[in-house]
């Protein structure tokens, strides 16, 4: 089951094989089990935006082995937390843009968990249920302002640095996801979750220990080896598993 938000309005809509329909529950607060659904989605209203619109974003650095090594970092011993700003998000089909502050500006394609219910230093089994789903995520990253500064932030949030979707895989299988990334239609990226050093349901658990996840709020898992610089003109696809490819532009800033 797909979960979308759609249109100028700004609704969640349903996707099951090639039905649409209007999703008259709240995600947020409903269980999944009790969403109710609405009238079918016309075709022209079937426009993807951005499918959450957190209060954070969590990131997860280094969680590829082969990606640590690639960058010339050592493995940390526990999940390397860091945060980027919500308004680094985009939706499917919008561009990805190039600051003129940054150099070297380069795609990390990955799997996105969104949470579903809220959680505070939740067990495994209240971190596993928490999960709402997965969406494909670009974690889009200035390296030579990363590599300047002490913290990831500024070289993680530039507008634009986050493009989403284009909908929500509702409670997948977590352990058989996978992750594509291709630039001009070249594959440049691949990884699964048995290559994570810490597997989804570990990362949310961790995570909760340390700040409050809210219903809506997007964990990124790290990305595999292969970050590559991104050049104006070219087009980004990131593919997760049950999902529809998540396509954006690269264009240069412009005042």
């Amino acid at each position: 089951m797909l979960l979308y938000r759609l249109g100028s309005e700004s609704r969640y809509a349903i996707r099951q094989r090639d039905e649409w329909r209007w999703l008259e529950s709240d995600p947020w607060h409903d269980a999944v089990e009790s969403w109710r659904l609405g009238s079918e989605v016309a075709e022209p209203e079937r426009r993807p935006l951005a499918p959450v619109r957190p209060s954070k974003i969590i990131g997860i650095g280094r969680n590829y082995v082969e990606h640590a090594a690639e960058l010339g970092n050592a493995m940390p011993t526990e999940p390397l937390i860091f945060l980027k700003a919500p308004s680094s998000i985009i939706g499917p089909g919008e561009a990805i843009v190039l600051p003129p502050e940054s150099e070297r500006v380069e795609l990390e394609g990955e799997i996105g968990l969104v949470i579903g219910r809220r959680l505070r230093r939740g067990s495994r089994a209240e971190s596993e249920a928490a999960i709402l789903g997965v969406t494909a995520a670009n974690d889009v990253t200035a390296r030579d302002l990363q590599r300047s500064d002490k913290t990831f932030a500024r070289g993680k949030s530039f507008d634009t640095f986050c493009p989403l979707g284009p909908a929500i895989l509702v409670r997948p299988d977590l352990g058989e996801l996978r992750v594509e990334t291709r630039l001009d239609q070249k594959r440049v990226q691949e990884g699964h979750v048995d290559e994570m050093a810490w597997d989804p349901v570990t990362l949310v658990e961790y995570v909760s220990r340390h700040m409050t996840l809210e219903p809506g709020d997007l964990l990124l898992t790290g990305t595999p080896a292969g970050v590559t610089p991104l050049h104006a003109g070219q087009t980004v696809e990131v593919e997760v598993s049950g999902l529809d490819v998540l396509r954006n532009q690269v264009v240069s800033w412009s005042a």
